[in-house]
């Protein structure tokens, strides 16, 4: 529920009051944040954000105001305790923004209700409960199924949709015990309506704007936080678009809010009824979707109205041309999916429902919905080119399965689209079924149809425009026809099939504007800008979508090493990401910001664009250093470790036999090319083994294997995770100590940043093990052999920015376990605790400047 979104509106927050000279305090104990840097905040608590540690802060303190809206649940639910225990009032503390009433008024389900009538908006019929035999009465008044929200939370947590007594019984229980106020609301369930949401802003003086629209794909059977979403709405009419929006601008007055919200409605295919089902008073997951959607940036604006300005008076940043009243235009389409890790969990329920699974999100920008779309499917990272012509395509289903697959949601709910296309649905009957728009389904159809086209007719320019205008990529191109995508590419090239850069100015150029945010669509004819070849720069890839084993860690060291590079003299600088989430993708970071797909097609187009001086690979996590490889064989100069040392490193095989070389221990390994030869080694060596693909992050298909069984199980599965790459086996060592070195090269100097010892015992993942700094069972000998250690293997590999590496320490020997020659998620957790940053040192060695002597 909450990721780096509160991340990038906690910046942009300290930002704006920082520009009015005024002296700011943070609390938030996440290390990894940008945030907690000292370059926004004159002071940082990395303490707990409740009410008992934000008292004490108070009172040293003793600020003048406090701001809750950027913080997500945590901060709102710890700003209503400690006016409810009177200290606020005790301290003379005022709340910037949305005074605490107005809160209460969103956040208490029975308030909320009574706002709303005030406001003559409509609501649905519902009760709220305190118990369960109040909420037994209430869904029989008014009949199962119905769903139940909870009062004070995010993500849609402790709620869920009950079809009977017994389920209600359990989402009731655990509801309340999930409520600060033991509160939960028992509603008449509407899966089929549409979910349309409003972004407001509004000002003291009561002045208001929406600043987007936007719609869920997946109707209100799933919660936003799950649902694949488009802005601006495309399935709703003009007359129930200004019905919706005179409503969010009724309730926000009624309310009192001051700053942003959003407010969600549910509206009935067939008719203009339509109610609300709720308000966030705070910058929330909608919000920087809807700031980085229409480049308007809601939260330095709402910090600024919560500071006393009003509407007219600010200046939108990006376009310097308009106020913040002047409310955005879009002549694109965005979509933003959301990115599901159900694969680390082999018995999750993959169900979408009210309470939100996803862990993070993307967004993609095109001229068409089925290009946005396609776009948004291969930012997600997770091996599929786009909805159709994937390396693997997916089951295969009877009638009655596909039926069943459309009538409950799951993270394949498009892909089951595609196949009951191909099975003769009607897109009326998927429809019926899905309750997905049947604009929605056409489009999905659209890119059914070019696909069969694709694989028919002959490969012309023709042919290649209308596959480029509908989202195909050249690796789905390229299996159509039977081609490489590198041959696909060539023939675009020569029949003048290219991209044009576009730009985001908020306005649809009805007023002339230079921003510096930008996108490439097959759906334009010329470039917006062009690049003068004197300034040729630097390319930083972002980290894509937040999942499991990379989250905001990965932003940290993409935005570190962008202001590095600046402050080492590099004036050109873009970015590429595609994580609305994110403080890379804002407005005031780079040079110029590409909103753009991590894959090496699409970064291609950017370099062939921007001529730059080089890429930088090594600050986006595993993402970003997979793409090492294919980017310098096609002649990117890639700054940094080159690909041929990255290779190395990366390639188990290859690391392995490096490190024999320098006679350097590791667990006995071996690499394979059948099952037999796995098994034999695995006996050989006896179990535990560890399994272990390459160019993988987080542990992705890793696993401790306890037998021949398992062990046949889970080598499939390394590699098909990784399958151009070698798999290799491990003996696992129990009973050691697992260590972590983070240091930074420049081929020549190695400086160690820290040896950091894992608490827990081996096994344990990096990601998942709690760490200390200083090691406190390590003797001085064994950190003695790690330095020389890592020294030694950093120059061996020819390091030049930041790695890291990790150590088993048993029975008083080191062994290496891996080196990863990228930032790792534990920089910024060293850079904050030493007082030394890692990625600022990175940004030199990258640039082949001279390391401080330390």
């Amino acid at each position: 529920g909450e990721a780096g979104e509160f991340d990038y509106s906690g910046s942009q927050c300290l930002k704006a009051i920082q520009e009015d000279g005024l002296k700011s305090v943070l609390i938030n104990p996440n290390i990894a944040t940008i945030q907690t840097d000292t370059r926004f905040a004159d002071q940082v608590y990395l303490l707990p954000v409740n009410p008992e540690y934000v008292e004490s802060i108070i009172e040293k303190e003793r600020p003048d105001g406090i701001m809750l809206a950027y913080g997500g649940q945590t901060a709102l639910n710890c700003g209503v305790k400690l006016e409810e225990s009177g200290i606020l009032q005790k301290y003379g503390v005022n709340v910037l923004g949305t005074s605490i009433k107005g809160i209460q008024k969103t956040e208490d389900r029975q308030l909320f209700k009574d706002s709303m009538r005030e406001s003559q908006v409509p609501i649905l019929n519902s009760k709220t409960v305190t118990n369960f035999e109040d909420a037994k009465k209430a869904a029989k008044e008014l009949s199962y199924p119905v769903i139940i929200r909870v009062a004070y939370t995010l993500g849609g947590r402790g709620g869920g949709i009950a079809h009977n007594e017994i389920e209600l019984h359990e989402i009731v229980e655990r509801g309340i015990r999930a409520s600060i106020v033991g509160q939960v609301l028992i509603e008449e369930y509407v899966g089929h309506w549409k979910q349309i949401e409003y972004e407001v802003m509004q000002d003291y003086d009561g002045n208001n704007i929406i600043v987007c629209n936007m719609e869920n794909i997946l109707s209100m059977k799933a919660h936003t936080g799950d649902n694949i979403v488009v802005a601006p709405s495309q399935t709703i009419d003009n007359h129930e678009y200004h019905m919706l929006r005179s409503a969010a601008l009724r309730a926000t007055k009624n309310v009192g809010i001051v700053g942003e919200c959003n407010i969600q409605y549910a509206l009935e295919p067939n008719s203009d009824k339509y109610v609300a089902i709720e308000i966030n008073p705070r910058l929330s997951r909608s919000s920087a979707l809807a700031s980085k959607a229409t480049g308007y940036p809601l939260a330095y604006m709402s910090a600024k109205i919560g500071l006393g300005y009003n509407l007219s008076e600010l200046v939108n940043r990006i376009t310097q041309s308009t106020t913040a009243c002047f409310e955005p235009s879009l002549d694109y389409i965005v979509c933003k999916h959301p990115r599901w890790d159900f694969e680390k969990f082999e018995l999750v329920n993959r169900k979408l429902g009210p309470a939100m699974k996803s862990v993070g999100e993307v967004m993609a920008i095109g001229r068409t919905f089925e290009e946005s779309l396609q776009k948004s499917i291969r930012m997600l990272d997770i091996g599929n080119d786009g909805l159709v012509l994937n390396r693997v395509n997916g089951k295969t289903y009877n009638e009655e399965q596909i039926e069943n697959k459309l009538t409950f949601h799951d993270d394949h709910i498009l892909y089951n689209v595609v196949i009951a296309l191909k099975m003769g649905f009607s897109v009326e009957r998927i429809y019926k079924l899905s309750t997905i728009d049947p604009w929605f389904i056409e489009k999905i159809k659209n890119i059914v149809n070019i696909e069969s086209k694709l694989k028919d007719s002959e490969l012309g320019e023709s042919l290649l425009w209308e596959a480029k205008k509908m989202g195909f990529s050249d690796k789905q191109i390229a299996r159509a026809k039977d081609k490489t995508p590198d041959e696909v590419r060539d023939l675009r090239k020569k029949l003048g099939v290219l991209p044009s850069v576009k730009q985001i100015d908020t306005l649809s150029a009805e007023w002339p504007a230079v921003t510096n945010y930008l996108y490439l669509t097959y759906g334009g004819h010329s470039h917006d800008i062009e690049i003068p070849s004197d300034e040729k720069g630097i390319v930083v890839l972002g980290a894509g979508p937040y999942r499991i084993g990379s989250s905001v860690e990965f932003d940290w060291g993409t935005v570190n090493m962008v202001w590095g590079l600046q402050e080492n003299g590099e004036k050109n600088i873009s970015v590429v990401n595609c994580n609305p989430e994110t403080v890379s993708t804002d407005y005031d970071i780079c040079n110029r910001l590409y909103f753009e797909e991590l894959t090496q097609e699409r970064i291609l187009d950017i370099t062939e664009f921007e001529h730059p001086k080089g890429i930088i690979t090594c600050v986006g996590g595993q993402t970003a250093n997979n793409l090492t490889p294919g980017l310098a064989k096609h002649g990117v100069n890639i700054l940094g470790t080159s690909a041929f040392d990255v290779d190395r490193a990366e390639n188990r095989s290859k690391f392995s036999a490096e490190l024999d070389k320098l006679h350097i221990p590791q667990p006995r390994w071996q690499a394979f090319s059948n099952i037999n030869e796995a098994k034999n080694f695995a006996q050989e060596v006896e179990f535990p083994v560890i399994v272990r693909p390459s160019y993988v992050l987080s542990g992705a298909a890793m696993k401790v294997v306890w037998s021949q069984t398992e062990l046949k199980t889970y080598v499939k599965a390394a590699a098909d995770v990784s399958p151009d790459h070698p798999v290799v086996i491990s003996k696992f060592m129990l009973n050691s100590l697992e260590v972590d070195v983070d240091g930074i090269s420049n081929g020549k100097q190695v400086i160690i940043g820290a040896i950091v010892e894992h608490i827990d015992s081996a096994g344990v993942h990096s990601g998942d093990a709690m760490m200390c700094i200083p090691p406190w069972r390590l003797s001085n000998k064994i950190i003695e052999t790690i330095t020389e250690y890592t020294k030694k293997i950093a120059l061996t590999f020819n390091v030049k920015g930041p790695f890291n590496l990790q150590y088993l320490v048993h029975d008083d020997h080191v062994y290496v376990i891996e080196l990863n020659i990228r930032a790792s998620r534990s920089m910024p957790f060293v850079s904050k605790l030493v007082k030394m940053n890692l990625i600022s040192l990175a940004s030199r060695a990258i640039l082949d400047k001279p390391l401080p002597k330390i």
